[in-house]
């Protein structure tokens, strides 16, 4: 559906080069929730303006849905670009228009009748919870409002794929998670593709299938969000626990020192007592978490086990064995 190919983008020439993208690529398929994840200056919005040739890329390729972007004339990008949906971090909402006459505006520009208009506003509005807000303006709205109008406008043409640039930033938690399961629930209802850029965790970890982790640049990493998150070598894990590391300071008890990954099944199984039953080791837990990625239950534990080294060797060889993952360095 997207795709990325060697994409740089170069600001400036000579010594006033400052490059935004470096050599990025990234696959997103048909109906997958991307994330891009990155901290300010990441070159999150430089890539996202790249997919819809806001900023043409300096070198590479960009595929949407088949199309090969860089080689449409001016016609050609105008029409691509209506399967192409935006939303915004800071809404973009036309003060003077209701909710109504925002969600129809690109329907005006396309030419639309009015009675196609009137229908497809009244069905969007439905959709995003917002029908007895038509005739409202945006200032009587709550942010979350605004970002619901911005939501409805963006599907109005009926794209394919839509972007999120930081759609969800401005917003308090609760707000955040509401059009977070808004965009889930279009996602399934429609099909739609949907890429969104976000410099929050929360968001990856509640919406994302898949993620790529963008610094200074450059994807370091991509690929699905919980089995990244799983892998304690991987940079999103560390993004997620920045306190997990075996140089967290906590005291050691002399024993192996082991960081555990618990997927679905496994996070309900009592892995520690069955390792002090089964093998005579004593594990001594120093941090824990669980929480849900998306629908599948995520636990990380981070504990010492301490006995004879074969009852230790053994309990390491029965993790690895369950298909678990875990990292164990000597401490």
């Amino acid at each position: 559906m997207i795709e990325l190919r060697g994409v740089s983008k170069v600001y400036g020439q000579g010594r006033q080069e400052v490059p935004a993208l470096r050599n990025v690529s990234l696959r997103v398929e048909y109906g997958e929730v991307f994330g891009v994840l990155g901290q300010s200056g990441a070159g999150k919005s430089t890539l996202i303006r790249c997919l819809n040739l806001l900023e043409r890329p300096t070198t590479g390729e960009v595929r949407v849905d088949g199309r090969d972007m860089l080689s449409l004339g001016p016609d050609e990008l105008r029409v691509a670009r209506q399967g192409i949906g935006m939303i915004f971090q800071h809404f973009n909402l036309f003060s003077s228009r209701t909710v109504a006459g925002n969600v129809a505006f690109p329907l005006e520009v396309a030419g639309c009748s009015r009675v196609h208009i009137r229908e497809r506003v009244a069905e969007l509005l439905e959709l995003v919870g917002l029908s007895d807000k038509a005739n409202a303006y945006p200032a009587q709205l709550s942010g979350g409002q605004k970002q619901r109008v911005g939501i409805a406008r963006a599907l109005a043409p009926r794209p394919r794929v839509l972007l999120s640039d930081e759609a969800t930033s401005a917003l308090d938690p609760e707000t955040t998670r509401s059009v977070l399961g808004l965009l889930r629930d279009i996602n399934r209802q429609l099909g739609l593709t949907i890429l969104l850029i976000t410099h929050q965790m929360e968001v990856v970890k509640s919406i994302c299938d898949s993620v790529a982790v963008l610094e200074r640049g450059r994807v370091v990493e991509q690929g699905k969000v919980v089995d990244l998150i799983a892998r304690p070598s991987t940079r999103l894990h560390e993004l997620c626990y920045p306190t997990s590391s075996t140089r967290n300071g906590v005291v050691s008890q002399g024993g192996r020192r082991v960081e555990l990954s618990l997927v679905g099944e496994h996070s309900t199984r009592p892995i520690l007592t069955t390792l002090a039953r089964r093998f005579g080791v004593d594990a001594w837990l120093l941090e824990g978490s669980m929480e849900r990625v998306g629908e599948t239950r995520v636990g990380r534990l981070l504990f010492e086990l301490t006995g004879p080294r074969e009852a230790v060797d053994g309990a390491l060889g029965f993790l690895r064995e369950q298909g678990l993952t875990l990292e164990a360095p000597h401490v």
